[in-house]
C-alpha cells in the first residue's frame, strides 16, 4: 500500500476495525486478553471523554492503526500528563511511517490541551516497540507500572 496517510480522530464507524487491530497488538502482550467485546466497550468509553482522544490511520478509506491518549494530573510536574496506550500499526504496513505519524498527532493533541509530559507504556519483550521509542525521544524510566482488577 503506496497510498498517503490521514491521520484523523476516530469514530463509531472505525469500532471494528479498531478492535482487529488490538487483537494484533494483545496478541504479542501477555498481560491483556483478546475480547472483542471488552475492547469495543473501552474504545467506547475513550469516545465518551473529552480528556482522552483515539487517533485513526487511514489509507485508502482503510483503517491501517491507532492509538489512544488521555490526560491526567500530573503531581511531579504540576501540569497535565498525556498517557499513550494501544499504539498499533496493521501488521503488514509497519516500518513505513504509520507509527510515527500517530505518534506525532497524538503529541500535537497533548500539547494543544496543556500537556506538559507524554509518556507511553510498553511491553517490555516488544523490543522492536522499545527500539522505535527510543528513536522517537521517549526515555526508558525506572518506575514500574503496577496494576490491580477492581471488576
Amino acid at each position: 500500500m503506496s497510498a498517503i496517510i490521514a491521520i484523523r480522530q476516530g469514530h463509531a464507524g472505525d469500532i471494528p476495525a479498531l478492535v482487529s487491530l488490538l487483537a494484533q497488538l494483545f496478541a504479542i502482550e501477555a498481560d491483556f486478553a483478546i475480547d472483542p467485546e471488552v475492547q469495543a466497550r473501552g474504545l467506547e468509553l475513550l469516545r465518551s471523554r473529552a480528556d482522552a482522544v483515539i487517533l485513526v490511520a487511514e489509507a485508502q478509506g482503510r483503517v491501517v492503526g491507532m492509538c489512544t491518549v488521555q490526560l491526567t494530573a500530573s503531581t511531579a510536574r504540576g501540569g497535565l500528563s498525556a498517557g499513550i496506550e494501544d499504539v498499533v500499526v496493521d501488521e503488514t504496513l509497519r516500518g513505513r511511517g504509520i507509527g510515527r505519524a500517530l505518534l506525532a498527532a497524538a503529541e500535537a493533541w497533548a500539547r494543544r490541551r496543556g500537556a506538559v509530559r507524554i509518556a507511553l507504556l510498553a511491553d517490555e519483550t516488544n523490543l522492536l516497540a522499545l527500539d522505535f521509542y527510543d528513536r522517537l525521544g521517549f526515555t526508558r524510566t525506572r518506575l514500574v507500572w503496577l496494576a490491580k482488577a477492581l471488576d
